[in-house]
C-alpha cells in the first residue's frame, strides 16, 4: 500500500488552558489562552509544521472542545481520519501555569475523558498501513482498554513495515500515583509501572525519555543502570533527554558515561516554559529519524525544536515551521529569549498561519460614514442592511473557499457575529471613518484592549490616509497609532490588514505606494495583508510587489480596493493587478452595494430585491477577477 503518511501518533488529546499571567500562582491567574494539547496531539501538529505528513489516533468529545481539537488539527495539516468522536465522554482539559523558571503547575481534568476510552475497535488497519512510522506515548499503557488499542496499533504497524517509537512521557498523576494537585510531578517510583513498560519495550525501534523517564522504565534511579535495563529487553535506539545538557542517543551497548553517547549541538536559550518542550523535541527528532539523518543531526533538529518550546508560551503554538527551523539553524541565536527576537518571531508568525488564502474575493460593506449620509439611514436600518449584505455574500460563497467580507462592529455587529464560522474570511475595520491624522473606533479603548474581545478569525483592518510628503507631525502621529495597533493585534493573535490610500492626500506616481510600504516595514510593521488602491501602471504594481517581497517574503498578499469605481475601470485595474501573483484578489464595496443601498434606504426596493441586486453584482465582479487571473495565468 502507498505510504501516504510519514507518522501517526496515538494517545492523549486535550485542550490546554494556559495561564496568560506569568510569575504568579495558578490560583491568581486571571485569564487563560486555549491551545490543543496532549503529547501525541502536540507531536502530530509539530511534525506537520516540519513538513511531515502526520496523522493522529485518539478520541475527543462531541462538544465544542472536541470540535476545536479536530478543526485545529485540520488547520495544521494533520490527518484526522483516526480521531474518533466519543458520544458520551468529554474532551480532556488541562490547566497550566508558569510560576517561575522552575515551577510549572498543572491540573489534569481527565476523569473518564474521551481519549482514555480509545479501544481496539478504534484502530483502523487501513489507516495504520498507510504510515511509515507509528509513535505512541506511555500514558495509554496505563489502562487495559487503551493499552489494548496501543498494542493493536503497534502490531499492525509492524505487520505493514512501519517503524515504531515510544515517548515514555511518564506522568505519575496519570498512572494514579499522585494527587490531583500534583500534576507537575515527574517521578514517583513504581514497580507496577516499571513492569508494565518493560513488558512492551521490545515492540519499539525508538524509545525516548528524560532521565527520570528512563528511571521508571529501567527500574533504577541510576541513569546508566536504567538504560542498561531497558537495553536488556529492547534493541531500540534509546534517546535520553538531559535538559540543559542536551540529549544523547545510544544505538548499541550502553557506555559507562552518558557523555559517550551520540549528541547534537545544543542551544543556550532562556528557560521560560518547559511544558510541551519534550513534544517539540520529539517532533524534531521524528523528522531526523524518518530522514535517516545521522543521530547528531536528528538531535540538532530535536534540540532546536525543544528550544523554541522552552522559550515561548504554550505547547503546539510554540513549535517551529520548517522554514523557521531552517532560518534559525542558519542564522543562529541573537536573543536568548527567543520570543523577544523580533526577526525570528515574524518568521514564526508568518509561516504558521492557518488557511489557504490564495484567492480573495472580498465584499466590503464595512462602510459607516457613506451609509450614514444616505437619506433614510439610521443606525438600526444600516445594521439591517448589512445583514442583507451578509446574506448576499453567503449566497455567492455557497460554502466555497476564497470568499470574504469586510464588516464593522459598530453599525454591523449583528452581521459580523452571524458571519463567524461560515467559512468567510472576515476583516473588521478599526479606523474612525475619514480620520486624518488616524484615530480609531472608540470600541477599541484607549489601550486597544477591545481587541481582546475579538474572535481569532477576525482580521484587524485599518485604513490610513497617508503620503510620503506628509507633514512630520501627521506622519509621527499616524505611525505611532499604527505601531501600537500592530503590536496589540499580534498580542491578541489577530491578523493585520493595512489599507493605504495616498491618492486622497496628494499626487501619486509609480513610486508613491512603494515608498510608503517600505516606510512601514522600516518602523517594524509587517502586515499580513495589504489593501491598495487600483493602479493602472504595471510599473507601479511591480514596485509595490518588490517593496513587499524584499521585506516580507511570507506575507499573505495584496487585495485591491474599489474606491466606488465604475465596473469598467475596476475590470481594467484587475487585468493589470492579476498579472502579479502577490495580488490575491479584491476587496470592493460600493461598486457592489451602492445602487441597492440607495434604493433600499429610500424604500424603492425591499429586502429580497436588495439581496438579488447585490448578489448579481458581487457574483459578476468575482467573475471579472477570476477571468483576469485566468487570462494572466494562460499568458
Amino acid at each position: 500500500m502507498d505510504k501516504s503518511l510519514d507518522v501517526i501518533t496515538v494517545g492523549r488529546s486535550s485542550v490546554d488552558l494556559y495561564g496568560a499571567q506569568i510569575g504568579g500562582r495558578l490560583e491568581d491567574v486571571g485569564s487563560f489562552r486555549k491551545y490543543i494539547g496532549g503529547s501525541p496531539t502536540n507531536m502530530a501538529a509539530g511534525t506537520a509544521r516540519l513538513g511531515l505528513r502526520s496523522g493522529l489516533i485518539t478520541r475527543v468529545g462531541n462538544e465544542h472542545m472536541g470540535r476545536f481539537i479536530r478543526e485545529e488539527l485540520e488547520r495544521e495539516g494533520v490527518d484526522v481520519s483516526g480521531v474518533k468522536t466519543d458520544p458520551e465522554r468529554l474532551t480532556a482539559l488541562v490547566l497550566l501555569g508558569i510560576r517561575d523558571e522552575e515551577r510549572f503547575p498543572l491540573i489534569f481534568y481527565r476523569e473518564n475523558c474521551a481519549d482514555m476510552a480509545l479501544c481496539e475497535d478504534d484502530i483502523d488497519e487501513d489507516l495504520v498501513a498507510r504510515t511509515r512510522s507509528l509513535v505512541v506515548t506511555g500514558t495509554h499503557l496505563s489502562h487495559p482498554r487503551t493499552e489494548g488499542a496501543v498494542l493493536k496499533a503497534l502490531a499492525l504497524a509492524r505487520r505493514h513495515g512501519a517503524r515504531t517509537g515510544l515517548d515514555i512521557d511518564y506522568r505519575p498523576n496519570l498512572w494514579g500515583l499522585a494527587g490531583h494537585g500534583d500534576g507537575e510531578s515527574r517521578y514517583v517510583e513504581s514497580e507496577r509501572v516499571t513492569a508494565k513498560l518493560q513488558s512492551h519495550l521490545h515492540l519499539f525501534d525508538l524509545i525516548v525519555g528524560t532521565e527520570e523517564e528512563f528511571h521508571i522504565a529501567g527500574g533504577s534511579t541510576d541513569t546508566i543502570a536504567a538504560l542498561r535495563a531497558v537495553r536488556a529487553v529492547s534493541p531500540a535506539v534509546l534517546v535520553c533527554k538531559r535538559g540543559a545538557a542536551g540529549a544523547v542517543a545510544f544505538t548499541g551497548a550502553i557506555p559507562d558515561r552518558l557523555d559517550d553517547g551520540e549528541s547534537g549541538p545544543g542551544f543556550p536559550i532562556e528557560v521560560f516554559n518547559v511544558l510541551g518542550a519534550g513534544d517539540g523535541f520529539m517532533s524534531g527528532l521524528i523528522k531526523g529519524w524518518l530522514e535517516d539523518a545521522p543521530w547528531p543531526k536528528a538531535l540538532e533538529y530535536a534540540n532546536a525544536c525543544g528550544a523554541f518550546a522552552v522559550s515561548r508560551h504554550g505547547c503546539t503554538p510554540a513549535y517551529p515551521s520548517l522554514a523557521e527551523l531552517d532560518f534559525f539553524l542558519k542564522r543562529g541565536i541573537r536573543e536568548k529569549a527567543l520570543r523577544k527576537d523580533a526577526e525570528l518571531e515574524q518568521v514564526h508568525w508568518a509561516t504558521n498561519r492557518h488557511g489557504d488564502r490564495s484567492t480573495m474575493r472580498v465584499f466590503a460593506f464595512d462602510h459607516r460614514m457613506q451609509l450614514e449620509a444616505l437619506p433614510g439611514a439610521t443606525p438600526e436600518a444600516i445594521g439591517r442592511f448589512k445583514e442583507l449584505c451578509l446574506e448576499a455574500a453567503l449566497g455567492v460563497q455557497a460554502g466555497r473557499p476564497g470568499y470574504g467580507i469586510l464588516c464593522d462592529g459598530r453599525l454591523g455587529r449583528r452581521a459580523l457575529h452571524a458571519a463567524s464560522g461560515t467559512g468567510l474570511w472576515i476583516g473588521r475595520p478599526v479606523e474612525w471613518p475619514g480620520s486624518r491624522p488616524l484615530t480609531l473606533e472608540p470600541e477599541l479603548g484607549p489601550d486597544f484592549g477591545g481587541l481582546e474581545e475579538w474572535p481569532l478569525e477576525n482580521v484587524v483592518k485599518v485604513l490610513c490616509f497617508c503620503h510620503p510628503d506628509d507633514p512630520e507631525d501627521v506622519r509621527a502621529s499616524q505611525e505611532a497609532t499604527l505601531t501600537r495597533l500592530f503590536a496589540a493585534a499580534r498580542r491578541n493573535r489577530l491578523e493585520f490588514l493595512l489599507e493605504i490610500i495616498p491618492s486622497k492626500v496628494g499626487p501619486v506616481d509609480d513610486e508613491t505606494t512603494a515608498a510608503l510600504i517600505r516606510r512601514f516595514y522600516e518602523i517594524g510593521i509587517h502586515p499580513d495583508w495589504w489593501k491598495l488602491e487600483p493602479m493602472a501602471s504595471r510599473t507601479a504594481w511591480a514596485n509595490v510587489c518588490a517593496a513587499i517581497e524584499e521585506n516580507d517574503p511570507h506575507t499573505r498578499g495584496i487585495v485591491v480596493l474599489g474606491l466606488d469605481a465604475p465596473e469598467e475601470e475596476l475590470a481594467a485595474s484587475f487585468r493589470v493587478a492579476a498579472g502579479f501573483p502577490l495580488v490575491k484578489g479584491f476587496a470592493v464595496g460600493r461598486t457592489i452595494f451602492g445602487r441597492a443601498a440607495r434604493d433600499w434606504f429610500s424604500g424603492a426596493i425591499g429586502d429580497a430585491e436588495a439581496i438579488e441586486d447585490i448578489q448579481a453584482r458581487y457574483r459578476h465582479l468575482c467573475g471579472i477577477w477570476d477571468e483576469a487571473r485566468a487570462g494572466q495565468a494562460a499568458a
